[in-house]
């Protein structure tokens, strides 16, 4: 069985999308840097929306 991962409309996500400067938003983004969820999200997609994610949160390592 395959996990499901809901970083597409994760809460967290949204609160940096919606003010990267703000607390819950840092703690987002310090958080994807060793989420197993997400790297499993984010590389599960396909290149192009992979590259337009990284490139979108400045995520070096996804590009």
């Amino acid at each position: 069985m395959e996990k499901k991962h809901d970083c597409a409309d994760c809460a967290f996500r949204k609160k940096y999308d919606d003010n990267p400067k703000s607390f819950l938003g840092w703690l987002w983004r310090w958080h994807t840097g060793f989420c197993p969820g997400w790297k499993g999200y984010i590389t599960s997609l396909p290149d192009d929306q992979r590259s337009a994610l990284a490139q979108k949160y400045n995520m070096k390592k996804y590009l």
